[in-house]
């Protein structure tokens, strides 16, 4: 196993910090708690995850999975927020809807935003039922603390790592995803692929591109606001 030390890309003094700790000016920090900003970034995290949920639509010849830009969401959140409050801000946005508000993708069966437990695991006849893309959700969680790791670790600080970094978010969400869609709609391995993972490539590869641009960026423009640090 690779040790944090190995892993470690900044100063040990700087080793925990993630752009999210910029994000509240430090004149507005003095006024409130730890705890109160870590809690408004956590649902600014889950905000984004929301509104990425929003950008959501089908391709011809693929009725299973949407397009969205959840995934973009869940790893720019890990990335700006660090392992817990990435992770919470993606347990957050699971049981908003768990507990049935509408904030996840398009579901073109029932014509509206997913909502329920159901979409990612049910009971039914005495048996447990696995929402199709409830795997990609589940992945949701893993994703953004993975990512969330490696940016309190200093990947995000340049183009290279975060691109390194973002990329293994990705990849544990469609592990997951395509993994639970095979099981859940019991599809032979090429379907899973062809469904869960394939027509996705070329537009995931320009949000990770996206994120892993706009990371280093962000933290170039902390480091010429020394006042507010």
């Amino acid at each position: 196993m690779v040790s944090s030390a190995r892993l470690l890309r900044v100063p040990p003094v700087e080793r925990g910090l993630t752009l999210g700790d910029f994000l509240v000016p430090i004149r507005v920090s003095e006024h409130i708690s730890a705890r109160v900003r870590n809690l408004m970034l956590v649902a600014i995290g889950t905000l984004l995850i929301i509104l990425g949920a929003r950008i959501s639509f089908y391709l011809p010849g693929n009725p299973v999975v949407p397009v969205t830009l959840q995934t973009f969401g869940v790893i720019f959140t890990g990335a700006l927020l660090g392992f817990r409050r990435g992770s919470a801000a993606a347990v957050l946005y699971l049981a908003l809807g768990a507990v049935g508000l509408p904030v996840f993708a398009w579901d073109a069966d029932v014509g509206r935003y997913g909502a329920g437990l159901a979409t990612i695991i049910s009971r039914d006849e005495g048996r447990w039922v696995l929402g199709a893309t409830g795997g990609y959700l589940i992945g949701f969680v893993i994703a953004a603390a993975v990512v969330g790791r490696l940016a309190e670790l200093g990947w995000d600080r340049r183009f290279g790592g975060a691109l390194a970094a973002m990329v293994i978010g990705e990849a544990i969400i469609f592990a997951l995803g395509v993994s639970w869609l095979k099981v859940a709609l019991d599809l032979p391995v090429t379907s899973a692929l062809e469904f869960g993972l394939w027509p996705f490539l070329v537009g995931d590869v320009l949000k990770i591109v996206l994120a892993a641009a706009v990371l280093p960026f962000g933290w170039w423009v902390v480091n010429r606001r020394p006042s507010d640090r």
